[in-house]
């Protein structure tokens, strides 16, 4: 596998942690952000001290037309690309009779639709490189159907990219590529951790070193056999 890889949402937070892993790997790394430009040039700075080739680069993933731009950028500059991490999805908690259209739409756009720009930007240049992997976020417990109270639209959204994961991973194996889906829990980085750290069975948020070890677990080259799967970084929250 050539290493070549494009984090989406990764000037700050998780995104960041993953970006900063894999360069730590020995991996090129386009880090991606929206409207953060100077976190998104100091992750990129940080990463660069690994010895690798480290960008910045900005796009609306909610737009087809600038996911398909950070993509090819992304290939042009790096030289190529072989790793996706689908990492951009802005959270709602609301009732969900009280949700606007507006409301409804970012957060379906921002999780999922984003998701499916990217990817499909992207699978060309993953299946030139003879040897590839995407990984998407889910969240806890997103297979489980059943009632929300607060985050309807955001679990759709994030259950639509388990479904989409699993069946786009069955279509592309042949290509050497394989899709798999981390769901985190609540992690260190979340919000209301105090409120939620009692519900938690581990009695702890995640480490973003945790989530990062979820990733690498998929995009090891020893992880070639493993695809469609889901993989839950929650400390047994809701089991």
């Amino acid at each position: 596998m050539i290493k070549k890889a494009l984090v989406t949402g990764s000037a700050v937070g998780i995104g960041k942690a993953i970006a900063l892993d894999l360069a730590s790997k020995g991996f090129d790394v386009a880090f991606h952000y929206n409207r953060s430009a100077e976190a998104a040039n100091q992750a990129s700075q940080e990463a660069a001290t690994y010895g690798v080739k480290s960008i910045a680069l900005q796009a609306d993933v909610t737009k087809p037309e600038e996911a398909q731009s950070l993509v090819e950028n992304a290939v042009e500059k790096l030289g190529g690309l072989s790793v996706v991490v689908n990492n951009v999805g802005n959270f709602l908690g609301k009732p969900t009779r009280e949700i606007s259209i507006a409301e409804w739409q970012e957060v379906i756009n921002s999780n999922l639709n984003s998701n499916f720009y990217v990817t499909t930007a992207a699978l060309p240049y993953l299946k030139a490189a003879n040897g590839a992997r995407i990984v998407n976020f889910a969240c806890a417990h997103a297979q489980n159907v059943v009632a929300r109270k607060t985050n309807t639209a955001y679990i759709i959204a994030k259950t639509g990219i388990i479904i989409y994961s699993k069946s786009l991973a069955q279509e592309v194996i042949k290509d050497k590529i394989t899709v798999n889906v981390v769901s985190p829990g609540i992690a260190e980085n979340s919000f209301d951790i105090e409120e939620m750290i009692p519900k938690l069975p581990a009695k702890r948020p995640a480490t973003l070193q945790e989530i990062n070890h979820a990733v690498w677990f998929f995009i090891n080259p020893d992880s070639d056999y493993i695809t469609g799967q889901v993989l839950e970084v929650s400390g047994g929250w809701n089991l």
